[in-house]
């Protein structure tokens, strides 16, 4: 009741997509400045909102865009064009003021969505669930999707670490490459969205 090629296509397709590694220093830059007990529980609660609305659009994915008239290139572009506003904030250094650290909940936006789920997991994942027709496909795929948000907990989990060897310096380097790499996914979700488009018309 496993099919092992699809979990395999399935996870590192997500993995390349969610990219674990890339996301620890730009969870180091939102997250800086909070007690380590605080980054904990927002490497969790971002894991959990990815989870859920990874799950919501693998289960209800084509029927909520079809509801909204949306398509999945705007999905894409509207996802990009919110990243490169986050992204603009690291890089001017916005984010190091205290209503930005310490008030604001990044495990929820952006973390959580849509950098862990953006429209790129999303839509992998709908085309992965709509081509499962058997229960093993069924169960490899929502295996993988659960195998890929252990993996990123572990890692934001223990990418605290890294801020004891670093100190305030390193996260400030941290938070302005996080912003220049953040800024460039932006501009390629973009173009990915604006190109659908023109290939679709």
């Amino acid at each position: 009741m496993f099919d092992a090629a699809v979990f395999g296509s399935l996870f590192l397709t997500l993995f390349v997509i969610m990219d674990p590694p890339g996301i620890t220093p730009i969870f180091l830059a939102l997250t800086s400045g909070r007690p380590a007990k605080v980054q904990k529980r927002m490497a969790f609660q971002a894991v959990c909102v990815a989870g859920g609305v990874i799950t919501v659009f693998g289960l209800l994915g084509h029927q909520i865009l079809d509801y909204l008239h949306v398509s999945v290139p705007a999905l894409m572009i509207a996802g990009g064009l919110l990243l490169l506003l986050i992204a603009l904030d690291l890089l001017t250094g916005k984010t190091d003021e205290p209503k930005q650290t310490k008030d604001v909940n990044v495990a929820l936006v952006p973390l959580g969505m849509p950098l862990l789920a953006g429209p790129g997991a999303i839509v992998s994942v709908i085309l992965a669930v709509q081509k499962a027709d058997s229960v093993a496909t069924q169960v490899s795929v929502w295996t993988a999707i659960l195998a890929i948000h252990v993996v990123l907990w572990v890692v934001m989990r223990y990418s605290l670490l890294i801020i004891r060897v670093i100190k305030d310096g390193g996260v400030v380097l941290v938070t302005r490459l996080a912003g220049m790499m953040l800024s460039a996914i932006a501009v390629q979700q973009i173009i990915n969205g604006i190109t659908q488009v023109i290939q679709a018309s």
